[in-house]
């Protein structure tokens, strides 16, 4: 790793949660040396069998890589978490959804309009749901930054990368972006059995769970869609917008859920569907919004 403090890169933050993974018997890269003034680390090699490679080429695999996938969450919240990290709480995850007005329907629209009323049912909702004491979560939980060590044991297995802005929230949130992968279909079997199975090994209640998970699901969807619209129009980054349709998809189906009824009024009013004329205009506008 180089991350030139120059830069204002900080290895920090990585080598401490690092520590904190290995730890718990979890598979984060072994840190072999390190210089850290400079921004170097000299890290274990983990190999080359991203969960986004081995599921397509044995699809068998699937079920058994997500089930140890939801082992290792359910494992990180059962212990307390890293130190000094920082909140994604309600607030964070109401102010975190702006770039779904501020660029996906800019780019639509014209117009950086409507993130109030957006905002508004997604605080309730989150206010609701924003109950239990918050976990560590990894964030961008997902099948390109686990890797499938099968010559290990249990939640070792699981190769961990891309964790260095842990933060605590919701415990449905590296859940969701685990089973609603934003890069990659996950069969609705392995996803409603991995609901089950982490809710069995956390002892949640499942209804409010399911209702969090909802929640936490749309806020991770719209802020995606967003952040997708401006890798494209601002970055010059078009490949993006050809993942944009599922994840509209995932985001009506947890806005299918009964409890989120004010919020998908809210996205229906605001947000248009990704039509193909719609994506051939975000990608029209690629590169061409110099402003952040």
């Amino acid at each position: 790793m180089d991350a030139p403090p120059d830069k204002g890169e900080d290895v920090g933050a990585f080598t401490r949660i690092d520590a904190h993974l290995v730890s718990l018997g979890l598979s984060a890269p072994q840190i072999i040396a390190a210089d850290t003034s400079n921004g170097f680390l000299l890290l274990e090699d983990l190999g080359d069998d991203l969960y986004a490679r081995v599921i397509p080429a044995t699809p068998s695999l699937e079920t058994p890589l997500y089930a140890a996938a939801t082992d290792v969450l359910a494992l990180l919240q059962a212990n307390a978490p890293a130190t000094a990290l920082p909140p994604y709480g309600a607030r964070e995850m109401v102010d975190a959804v702006s770039p779904a007005t501020d660029w996906y329907a800019l780019a639509i629209t014209g117009a950086r309009s409507g993130l109030a009323a957006l905002q508004a049912p997604l605080a309730d909702l989150l206010a609701k749901v924003d109950t239990e004491p918050p976990v560590m979560i990894l964030r961008d939980y997902h099948a390109e930054n686990l890797l499938w060590l099968p010559q290990r044991q249990g939640v070792a297995r699981v190769g961990l990368l891309d964790f260095q802005m842990a933060m605590l929230s919701s415990p449905a949130v590296d859940l969701v972006s685990l089973l609603q992968d934003a890069r990659r279909d996950v069969s609705p079997a392995v996803e409603e059995a991995m609901i089950l199975r982490f809710v069995a090994l956390t002892g949640r209640e499942e209804t409010a769970f399911r209702m969090a998970y909802a929640v936490v699901g749309a806020q991770r969807h719209l802020r995606i869609l967003g952040i997708f619209a401006r890798l494209s129009l601002h970055f010059g980054k078009p490949d993006y917008v050809d993942l944009i349709p599922r994840v509209w998809r995932d985001l009506q189906r947890d806005l299918a859920h009964p409890a989120l009824a004010s919020l998908a009024r809210a996205v229906e009013t605001l947000l248009p569907k990704p039509t193909a004329e719609i994506l051939q205009r975000i990608r029209d506008q690629c590169g061409t919004i110099p402003t952040p």
